[in-house]
């Protein structure tokens, strides 16, 4: 084999202006140093480092900016909570203890919608579902009774709980913040948390409506006064630090119209739905006969 010789020789390269001058049509490749570069991304006064430092500032702080109330991330952030932050609220709700504030112990700035809407959802439903078996309980055994569902109760029952964990919390808001830019030392709730502590306080109904299925009136009020106790007190508890600094009398309309109202729920529900005060048609028939009877035993004596 015959034997090569290579020579080797180095040769030193134009520089990049030059080269692209005496190469026109020549396609160059440009590879930086990645370490270079992140450098570069990150340098100060980028606008890269710039979104860093505002999410990282956001992150601490724990504050988000809040979505436009337009738009779908807005309400998606009333319903971000996990089981057990319901379970708690619902417990806090059914069983009070004196001195603790419920916005203050269990919602902080963290309200939720997702927690009231199934509790009046359940509510409703279960004020339907009972009422019906308590009516046909009462009229069972009754000659000429036919068992139809009253699905008109339903309705009934949503427009009265939604309608009252609504509307009372957004007139009470409004007055709470209407006294609040008169005496600045008062204590102030959003609408939102005012709706919260409101829905979750109609959680101790759901067993007390089932309990009204059982045809006993005494069983009913002693239920009825229970439930008024214990959501009542979470109620008065919640709202008394945002009137305690206002005038007496101020204080006692609106602690009077909070359980007023609340009460005026109770009774109305049982009243509505639960009334065992219903007319027996077999009775409707007897008044007629016994006038009839009456005078044709008048007119053969």
């Amino acid at each position: 084999m015959a034997n090569t010789d290579f020579h080797l020789q180095f040769q030193e390269f134009e520089d990049e202006q030059g080269f692209t001058e005496n190469n026109q049509g020549a396609t160059t490749v440009t590879i930086d140093d990645p370490i270079k570069s992140r450098k570069q991304r990150k340098a100060p006064g980028t606008a890269f480092e710039e979104e860093d430092n505002d999410d990282q500032t956001e992150l601490l702080s724990g504050q988000r900016k809040s979505a436009p109330f337009w738009t779908f991330e807005y309400y998606q952030t009333l319903f971000d909570v996990d089981s057990h932050q319901v379970k708690n609220r619902i417990i806090g709700s059914i069983l009070p203890w004196p001195g603790k504030n419920f916005v203050e112990v269990y919602l902080r700035s963290n309200p939720d919608l997702y927690g009231p809407f199934w509790i009046c959802a359940t509510l409703v439903f279960a004020i339907a579902v009972s009422g019906n078996i308590s009516s046909f309980l009462v009229h069972h055994g009754q000659p000429k009774f036919r068992y139809v569902p009253d699905f008109s109760k339903v309705t009934m029952a949503a427009t009265a709980i939604y309608s009252y964990a609504g509307l009372v919390p957004l007139a009470l808001w409004g007055f709470l913040t209407w006294r609040n830019r008169k005496i600045t030392s008062l204590v102030s709730y959003s609408f939102l948390q005012i709706v919260c502590v409101y829905g979750y306080s109609l959680s101790i109904y759901i067993p007390a409506v089932i309990l009204w299925i059982i045809p006993s009136e005494g069983l009913r009020w002693c239920s009825i006064v229970v439930a008024l106790c214990l959501s009542g007190s979470v109620l008065v508890m919640t709202f008394w630090p945002a009137i305690r600094d206002d005038k007496p009398r101020i204080n006692i309309a609106i602690i009077s119209t909070i359980i007023i109202l609340h009460v005026l729920l109770a009774v109305g529900c049982k009243a509505c739905f639960f009334s065992t005060y219903e007319t027996d048609p077999s009775k409707e028939h007897k008044e007629p006969l016994t006038a009839t009877s009456i005078s044709l035993s008048t007119q053969s004596k």
